[in-house]
Order: C-alpha cells, then structure tokens, then sequence
C-alpha cells in the first residue's frame, strides 16, 4: 500500500523526534540532569546537554535508516536528514562542504535558473558542531579550515536558525564566519553559542550588532593572551562605545574572561532580556555585575551567577525585583549577621535626633535592622541575603558545596571548615523571613553528586575536624520540611536519594511489570477497529486509520520539552525591512573594529 507523500512526511517527523533539538532556548544550569549506566556499568550523571546530543545522534540513526529503506523513503527523507545537521568532530565539516557545493551546483543546471529548485541546505535550521575534549595543544592551521568550512556551509543554509559551535574559533578566521551569517542568515538566526578568545571581543560586538533578531546568545571567551594580560585593557577599537540594539534578546550567557564585554553591553538596548548566567569562576578579573544589573536587572526573571569572589548578594536582589530563580555560590563569605553597633560601625541602631547620616543611609539603615529584627530564632545561623523580603524569589540554587558532605574535595581540614561555616550560614538564610515565596533549593553540582553516590552518602568526619557531615544534612533536610521547601539534587529529584542497583530493585520490577500487564488489558489501551471492511473501503484503509490513531496516541504521550514555554519556534518576529547599515557593519567584522 503507498501511502501519500503527505502523511509519510508527517510520520517520518514523529519517529525523527526532533522537537526539543530545534528550540531556540538552550540548557541552564537548573536544567534537569539525568542518572545512566556507563560503559563500566557504574551510574553517571548525563548533562541536559549530553542528553540534547544525544538526541540528536539518535535522530541521525533514525533518519539515515529511513534513507536507506528504499527509493521513494529516501528522497522523501533527504529533506528531513539535513534539517539538523550535528558534528563532534570539525575533521568531517570539509566533506558536507562538498556535498552541498555539488548539489547546488547539480540544482541550478537541472532547474536552469528556476527559483523552485532548492539545495539541500536551504532545509537546514540547526548546525551544532560538539566538542567532547580539550585539546591541549590546539591546531590552529584546523581551526581557521573549521572557521573556512562554516562559513562554506552557512551559504547553503539561508534558513538557518540555530548555530551552535562548541570548538573555540580563532579570532583571526572568527569575522568570516560572522560575516556569513550576517549576509545568509541575518533574518533567520534566533540562536548563536560561538567559543571565542578574548581578543575577538570587538568581533563579537559588531557580529551580533548584525543580527538583530538573536533571541538567545551563549558565549565562552577564553583567556588573553600573554601580551594581552600584559596590557591594561583590549583594544576595542571602532567597537568602544558602541550602543546595540537588540530587542529580542531574551537569554544571554556569558562565561570566561567577559569583564570588558559585560563592561560594554552596561548602555545597550537589552529590553527583552529575561535569563542571565553569568560564570567566571577561577577567573581573578571580577566584571562590574552590579553596574549592568542597575541597567537591566529590573525585568529580569532568571539570574545565575558562579564565581570564586563573592558579590553584594543584598543589592543585587534589590535591583532584581521581578527575580523569581537566582542561583550563587553557597562557598561565598559574607558579613558576619550581627546587629549594627555604634562602636563598630558608627551607626545607632535606631534613628536620634540631631543624627548626620543622610535620608538614603537612615532608610537602609531601617530596612536592615527590620530584616534582622524579622529573622526570628533563625537569626544566630544565617546570613543577610536581602534588605527586605524579596517578593517574587520562588526557586534557589546553589553552586559549591563541595566541602559540606565530607566526599573529600580537600585536604586542607581548616579551608574545609571555614568554606562548611560559610555553607550553614548561607543555607540558614534561605528561609521564608528572607524570601516568603520559596518553594525549592536546588544543589547544581553534579560533581558533588558523583562523589555522593561514589561514598554511598555524606562522608564521615573525625570529631576533632569538624561536624558530622550526616548530621549537617540531616539538619538541612529538616529546616526545609519545616518550612515547607522541596531540598532537590541536580536531577530534579529529591536531594540525597541516590540510584539503587538493579539487585536491590528486582522485587520492585517484577510488581511493576504485574501492573504494566493488568495496564495492557484495560480499555485505555485498546483500538477499536471496525468489523465492516467493504464499508470502509476494505483492508488498506483500515491500516491507515489504525496508524493514523497510532501516531496521535503517540504524539498526546510525548514529553514536555523543558524549553516550553519558554523560547520556541513559533515565536514570530515583525520581519520588517531592514536598512542597509550593513556594508559597513560587515567590512567592521573582518577587520575587528
């Protein structure tokens, strides 16, 4: 029976899977990681990220057994093989190169100059390019043919929406790749994650001073070079000062040595931007994070920040009203949680006459003391976080915490204790004094949780060390039941419940696999299908409708993507004509002004 190319399209899309793969939005760090066994059959921890690669190979497979069924399923599948086109190794880039050259060059002899014919590329809406390893010594002589080979692809790719490079990019070939998704995909492109040094920072800003329409940008600047540290700052030419525009953008992610970049972006037009992450851990440069969020924190509502130096924590949120997920490192130090005293800091602790401090000192004053005053009997084992109670704070989460578990992450015993006092006092400040509407804490390190389940729970510590670390989670564990907060892992799940082994679960499978029958025969799953086959129209068309149902069945079963409702495809975005600011813009990328 054939069927018609219509619904063969549709049912090649259902089993290709692809949903999550083409959202603009990409992983943060609250996105869920997931438990697996490993090739040594020992349980790992997979990143959302890993799981989108995942995806994407698995798709691959699917798609390239379509290709080879038969005839008519290829080139029906060809168009669905090159929507997403996905890479761990740059080697490989060159030979898509060739292909598409060729079929482009086969399109226009055979369509002899008809606008119908389209290439292979014009299909592609996502290029990811993977790296799975960090190359001490890099090639540079293959990382400019990487950048030649980009740019080689991106002009077969007008509807190119997502471009995601993971390998750094040399600042010297970095404005070719820019300078051809701005002449191909300047309307397409939504989503951009470029790996630069941070002597391309200049490239950077005039590259996305060309795409205006980017909704989510991801970019990792890699250390100076040593004549670079040398110098106070970069260079930035033309780009110093230069105000951009980018309205759409709803997601920024910054990692590595990004001061001067973050310095720059202070006076741009950022009115859409919603999600924030900002890690430059281990880094000694610290970037002004308080002076971009007096421009921008007041819409936005998702704020990570991992760094080694710890940052105001109180004014931050103060400039971050409509803030409902932060996330900060719970190793940061902060003032000791003492009421304000005359003698050490010159300031009463209620207003007098005849006081000289000005009206702004006096009402900071007032507001610190009534969060003190309101902490309660939480006040000796907490740190200040907030002024006043932050109103809309729903989610927290915490990077470090590394020493707090005793898994043996050091073995400086007085380092440890002082980072673990730090760690109570921060977590004893996540309480519903400080922010009445939290609902979850969240632990981020999946390092930690690793070394958790490698030790099969908290470590044990000497008395003469420091506190048990059983008793510290215990402890935590019970402040969040009293308050009414869910305490999770990386996972999503509940914080100190680690996989089991398949020996410990055998009961558990053989009741569940009891049920699972008793499930099959009820009525949910059954599909009816009609005795009358000559009114129907005989056999054929009882196979179609029973697949027809299939497919809905399977697509009302689907997961929800953890991107929804959050940046999807179907955004839709005024394609107004466009000024032709751009030759210059474009001569500016090569030559990194």
């Amino acid at each position: 029976m054939e069927l018609p190319d219509e619904i063969m399209t549709q049912i090649f899309d259902l089993a290709a899977d692809e949903d999550v793969i083409f959202q603009y939005g990409l992983p943060t760090v609250m996105a869920e990681s997931a438990w697996f066994k490993n090739a040594m059959d020992e349980w790992a921890l997979r990143s959302p990220q890993e799981a989108i690669n995942s995806i994407q190979r698995r798709s691959y497979a699917t798609k390239k057994a379509i290709m080879l069924t038969c005839k008519t399923w290829r080139r029906l599948g060809s168009d669905i093989l090159y929507r997403c086109l996905f890479f761990d190794k740059f080697s490989r880039l060159r030979l898509l190169c060739d292909i598409l050259d060729a079929d482009a060059e086969a399109k226009n002899k055979q369509g002899a100059g008809r606008q119908s014919s389209v290439g292979l590329g014009w299909w592609t809406k996502r290029l990811h390019l993977s790296r799975y390893f960090a190359s001490t010594n890099p090639d540079k002589t293959q990382e400019e043919e990487m950048c030649t080979a980009l740019s080689s692809i991106v002009r077969h790719c007008p509807n190119l929406s997502i471009f995601v490079v993971e390998w750094p990019m040399p600042s010297s070939t970095f404005g070719l790749v820019a300078d051809s998704l701005f002449k191909y995909t300047r309307q397409a492109l939504h989503t951009v994650h470029w790996h630069v040094s941070a002597e391309a920072i200049p490239k950077v800003i005039w590259a996305l001073d060309s795409l205006p329409f980017v909704l989510v940008a991801h970019i990792e600047f890699s250390s100076p070079g040593q004549t670079t540290e040398l110098a106070e700052s970069l260079h930035l030419g033309s780009a110093q000062d230069i105000v951009l525009d980018l309205p759409y953008l709803q997601q920024l992610t910054l990692r590595g040595s990004f001061s001067e970049f973050l310095e720059q972006a202070v006076d741009w037009n950022l009115k859409g931007l919603r999600v924030l992450s900002l890690d430059y851990y281990g880094r000694s440069d610290a970037p002004d994070i308080v002076g971009f969020l007096e421009r921008h924190g007041e819409r936005l509502k998702d704020l990570d920040i991992n760094s080694t130096s710890s940052l105001d924590v109180p004014d931050i949120l103060e400039l971050c009203p409509r803030l409902e997920v932060f996330s900060f490192n719970a190793d940061w130090r902060f003032k000791t949680p003492t009421l304000l005293d005359t003698a050490t800091e010159g300031i009463p602790i209620a207003d007098s006459e005849g006081t000289s401090d000005s009206a702004g000192s006096r009402q900071r004053r007032r507001q610190s003391n009534t969060m003190r005053l309101s902490l309660g009997s939480y006040y000796n084992e907490t740190s200040i976080l907030t002024t006043t109670p932050h109103p809309s704070i729903h989610t927290i989460g915490l990077h470090g915490l590394l020493h707090a578990f005793g898994v043996g992450f050091s073995e400086d015993t007085f380092r440890s204790r002082f980072i673990c006092r730090a760690n109570d006092l921060n977590f004893g400040a996540l309480n519903k004094a400080q922010f009445p509407h939290l609902g979850r804490i969240r632990v981020l390190s999946r390092t930690l949780l690793n070394a958790l389940n490698r030790n099969d729970g908290p470590g044990e510590v000497a008395e003469d060390e420091g506190e048990d670390a059983n008793e510290r989670y215990e402890r935590w564990w019970e402040r969040c039941g009293r308050a009414g907060v869910r305490l999770e892992d990386c996972t999503g799940g509940e914080f100190g419940v680690l996989p089991a082994d398949d020996d410990d679960d055998d009961g558990d499978e053989d009741e569940d696999e009891e049920d699972g029958e008793e499930d099959y025969d009820s009525d949910d799953w059954e599909i009816e299908v009609p005795n009358d086959e000559e009114n129907l129209g005989g056999s054929h068309t009882q196979e179609l409708r029973q697949l027809i149902r299939e497919c809905r069945a399977m697509e009302e079963e689907r997961d929800e993507s953890p991107f929804e409702g959050f940046i999807g495809p179907a955004f839709n975005l005024a394609q107004a004509p466009l000024d032709s600011k751009s030759s210059t813009t474009s001569d500016n990328v090569d030559r990194g002004e």
